[in-house]
């Protein structure tokens, strides 16, 4: 997955900034991003804090290591269900 340019903190100001009545077609040339990028960036931390937004991105990351560990877990079921199931 691409890495941001932007933080969870610098993205939280720009939302801000245009909750703060600067136009959004503004706010988005000023930092260089789309309105596109601005929109997925409001549904996704719209309303958040700073402390909120590395919460959610610190959730995010562990829920990321245990689907890793979740599939290495069933690929090993897997193969030994497969060597158990051949007879010898």
């Amino acid at each position: 997955m691409k890495r941001s340019r932007f933080t969870e903190e610098q993205i939280v100001g720009i939302l801000k900034e245009q909750e703060a009545g600067q136009r959004t077609a503004d706010v988005c040339r000023k930092h260089g991003i789309s309105e596109g990028t601005f929109y997925k960036w409001k549904a996704k931390y719209g309303g958040l804090e700073v402390s909120d937004a590395r919460r959610l991105k610190a959730l995010e990351d562990e829920n990321a290591k245990l689907k890793k560990l979740l599939a290495e877990t069933m690929l090993d079921n897997a193969v030994l269900k497969d060597l158990n199931s051949k007879k010898w």
